[in-house]
C-alpha cells in the first residue's frame, strides 16, 4: 500500500472516501487546506472525506548506500552535483530571457522610431503639399492651397447660414413644380435616341439646367457638350488628362481629371484651374448656394472652392479614400462615401465630423434625397441600394436591384431615384401616402452614369462605351 503523492508507503494512511486512493495523511491534509482537491482525479475533496485506515507500522529499512560514512560522502557528493547542474541550467535560462527581452526592447524602440519618422514626413509631404501655388486663368496671383484648415471664411459662411435656413424652411412645404412628370410618364419611358461611343472610357455625365446638354467626357482626355435636341456635339474641350467627373456650374462646365485638377470653361474655353489634388479627382458637387464647389479625390482629402474669387476655400482630410461625395440640398452637411466602407458626414462651416455610417463596403456612390432625411449609398459590385434615414442614422430601407449598381440619382421632388448599372436603367418611386417602394420601369440599357432631364421627364443615360442613351416618355 502505497501513497499516491510520494510514491512511498504511509506512516499515516489514510483514504479517498470518492476516489478511494490511499495518502499518506499529513501529505493529502497540506494539499487540501491548499486546493481543496483530490491530487489524483482533481475532484473536490475536504478532509471529512478521508478514512483513516488501521495497518500495522512498518519499519523501512536504511538503504545500503546510508550504513557507512563513505557511501553517505557519496551521496552527499551525489546531491552537490544535482545542486550545481540545476544552478548551471538556471543561469543559462536566464541568460537567454535576457538576451529575449533586450531584442525585444529594441525591436520596440525601433517600432517607435519608424513610427515617428512616418509621422514626421507626413507632416512635411502636408506642409509641402500646402504650399503649391495654384495657376489658373482666373487665379493668376496664385494662391496658396489651404491644407486642413478650420472652416470657411466670413463671406461664405454667411452664405451657407443663409441658405441652408431659406432651404430647410421650404422644404416640407414645397410643392411639386407644375408639369413634373407622374408615375405615368416615368412608366413610359423609352430609348428614343441613341450615340455611337463617343468618349471611350467616360465615368460621369452632366445635364443642365435646360436639360438639353450633356457634359462629358473619355481617358483620351477631351471633353464634349452633347446638344440633345440637335443631336450633335456642339463644343469640344481640351482637359490634358482622362475626364473622371464632369458638373455645370450654371452655364460653366466644371470638369475633373485623373492628374487632380479642377478646371472651369465658358463657351468653349478653359477660364481658370480651380485647384488640384494629390491625385485623381473622384467626385464633384456643387453647394445649393451656387458659392462653392466640393471636389473629392483619391488623396483622402475634400476641397470647397469658392467660386466668387476661383480660389480653394477649404480642405479637410480623412482616413480612407474618398470615392464619392455630395452636398446635402439645404447645404449645412457634406458626405463623402470612402474606400474603407465609411460615409463620412462633415459640417461644411467647420469641418468637423459630424457622423460616420458604416456600410457593408467601399463605396461606389451616393445621392441625396431632396426631403432632407435620406440619403442613398451603394456599394461597389453591389446589387442594393441602401436608403439611409439620417436622423436615425441607420438604413431605412435596402433595395434589390439586381445588377451591380455603378449610379444613382435622386430627382427633385425626392419621389424618384434613378438607378444605373451594367445590367439595366430602372427607376425606384417612393410613395409617400402609403410608405411604400415600386419600380415604375426598367430597361435593359447598360449604363456607366445617369442623369435626370428637364422636369425628370427623360434620363440620360451614359453608356460603359462612352455613348448616350435618352430615355423620353
Amino acid at each position: 500500500m502505497l501513497c499516491a503523492i510520494s510514491g512511498e508507503a504511509p506512516q499515516v494512511p489514510v483514504a479517498s472516501r470518492k476516489s478511494g486512493n490511499v495518502f499518506e495523511k499529513r501529505l493529502i491534509e497540506a494539499h487540501i487546506a491548499e486546493h481543496h482537491t483530490d491530487p489524483v482525479t482533481g475532484e473536490d475533496l475536504s478532509v471529512e472525506d478521508l478514512i483513516e485506515l488501521k495497518s500495522p507500522r512498518v519499519v523501512n529499512p536504511r538503504p545500503p548506500t546510508l550504513t557507512s560514512i563513505p557511501s553517505l560522502l557519496a551521496a552527499f557528493q551525489t546531491e552537490w552535483d544535482a545542486v550545481a547542474l540545476e544552478t548551471f541550467t538556471l543561469k543559462q535560462q536566464l541568460a537567454q530571457t535576457r538576451q529575449e527581452l533586450s531584442t525585444a526592447l529594441y525591436q520596440n524602440d525601433a517600432a517607435t522610431r519608424v513610427i515617428a519618422r512616418v509621422t514626421r514626413e507626413r507632416d512635411e509631404a502636408r506642409e509641402a503639399l500646402s504650399n503649391v501655388t495654384i495657376h489658373g486663368g482666373g487665379a493668376g496671383t496664385g494662391d496658396a492651397m489651404q491644407v486642413d484648415s478650420q472652416g470657411l471664411s466670413d463671406e461664405l459662411t454667411a452664405q451657407v447660414k443663409e441658405t441652408q435656413q431659406q432651404l430647410s424652411s421650404t422644404r416640407r412645404k414645397r410643392p411639386i413644380p407644375d408639369g413634373w412628370a407622374t408615375a405615368e410618364i416615368i412608366e413610359s419611358l423609352d430609348t428614343t435616341q441613341s450615340t455611337e461611343p463617343l468618349y471611350p472610357g467616360s465615368t460621369a455625365v452632366s445635364v443642365d439646367e435646360s436639360g438639353d446638354l450633356a457634359l462629358f467626357g473619355g481617358s483620351d482626355g477631351v471633353a464634349g457638350i452633347y446638344s440633345i435636341s440637335q443631336q450633335k456635339l456642339v463644343r469640344t474641350l481640351q482637359c490634358g488628362s482622362p475626364v473622371t467627373a464632369t458638373l455645370w456650374w450654371g452655364a460653366r462646365a466644371v470638369i475633373a481629371t485623373s492628374s487632380g485638377a479642377v478646371k472651369v470653361f465658358g463657351n468653349g474655353e478653359e477660364v481658370t484651374e480651380l485647384g488640384s489634388h494629390a491625385g485623381a479627382v473622384t467626385s464633384l458637387s456643387l453647394h445649393p448656394s451656387g458659392a462653392i464647389l466640393a471636389s473629392t479625390g483619391v488623396d483622402k482629402s475634400f476641397i470647397f472652392y469658392d467660386l466668387t474669387t476661383s480660389s480653394v476655400a477649404s480642405q479637410q482630410y480623412t482616413e480612407a479614400q474618398i470615392t464619392c461625395g455630395q452636398f446635402h440640398p439645404d447645404g449645412g452637411l457634406f458626405a463623402a462615401g470612402c474606400l474603407d466602407g465609411v460615409i463620412r458626414v462633415f459640417d461644411v462651416l467647420s469641418g468637423s465630423s459630424v457622423a460616420s455610417l458604416a456600410a457593408n463596403g467601399p463605396l461606389r456612390t451616393l445621392s441625396f434625397s431632396e426631403n432632407g432625411t435620406w440619403l442613398a449609398a451603394a456599394e461597389k459590385s453591389s446589387t442594393s441600394v441602401s436608403i439611409w434615414d439620417l436622423r436615425k442614422m441607420a438604413v431605412l430601407k435596402t433595395l434589390e436591384i439586381g445588377t451591380p449598381v455603378d449610379s444613382i440619382r435622386w430627382d427633385y421632388t425626392g419621389q424618384f431615384l434613378a438607378v444605373g448599372g451594367a445590367g439595366s436603367v430602372s427607376v425606384q418611386q417612393y410613395t409617400k401616402a402609403s410608405k411604400s417602394w415600386s419600380e415604375p420601369v426598367r430597361k435593359g440599357v447598360p449604363a456607366r452614369d445617369v442623369a435626370w432631364g428637364v422636369n425628370a421627364s427623360s434620363l440620360v443615360v451614359l453608356t460603359p462605351d462612352g455613348g448616350l442613351n435618352i430615355l423620353t416618355s
